[in-house]
């Protein structure tokens, strides 16, 4: 336990900080954060590298786009010139459509508001992740992928470790359940830690250096 603890000591202290973070997303239970991790989640759910999905969902922010209402308001070419500048180019023309129907969902079916998705599936996980693959261009992965980030503040989804997450515990040595990594921070932290063992998952983090550190 002492060991595990000194690599997630070390895994946080080099790769603590969330995708939400990354973005410039101020993660809170509010309708404009929580609808702007659904479109890093969209983005996200591609297959192309994390730091362009973030690159180009800060463009997006920067451009204006932080609502639903905002999304849908831009023109198909508004968004596919920000994903554009977020180096986000061989989806950007499907993806833009994907956003302004996400965006036109979610006024729609929850007034804008994901906070109604939250209440409306009572913080079950298999419940959210229902409600999540309605959006276009997000499926299991990416349902994954927000409710991994969105534990920072819906208290009851936490512990939540995907596939990947605890794929990376595995290559780290770590416990393979959500509820024993979670027995490793406090409770506030584990949607960082999450986030820091997918990186692991990736590639974007070696295990090996990791555990060397931990082990000087």
């Amino acid at each position: 336990m002492g060991n595990d603890r000194s690599v997630v000591r070390v895994l946080l202290d080099r790769r603590g900080r969330t995708y939400a973070e990354e973005a410039g997303i101020r993660l809170s239970d509010r309708p404009g954060p929580l609808y702007q991790l659904l479109v890093l989640t969209t983005l996200l759910s591609t297959r192309i590298r994390a730091c362009v999905a973030v690159d180009a969902a800060r463009e997006l922010f920067a451009a204006g786009y932080r609502t639903p209402q905002a999304m849908e308001a831009a023109s198909w070419q508004e968004r596919v010139d920000a994903l554009g500048r977020g180096h986000y180019r061989r989806y950007d023309e499907r993806t833009a459509t994907m956003l302004g129907t996400g965006a036109r969902l979610c006024l729609d079916r929850w007034h804008g508001d994901l906070r109604r998705l939250h209440r409306e599936a009572q913080g079950d996980p298999a419940g959210l992740r229902r409600r999540l693959t309605e959006f276009p261009g997000i499926g299991p992965t990416g349902a994954d992928i927000y409710l991994r980030e969105a534990q920072t503040v819906w208290s009851d989804v936490r512990p939540y470790a995907d596939r990947r997450a605890l794929a990376g515990a595995k290559r780290l040595g770590l416990p393979g359940s959500p509820d024993r990594l979670a027995g490793l921070v406090d409770e506030p932290d584990f949607g960082r830690l999450a986030s820091a063992l997918v990186r692991v998952a990736l590639g974007e983090e070696s295990a090996g250096e990791v555990t060397r550190v931990a082990a000087r």
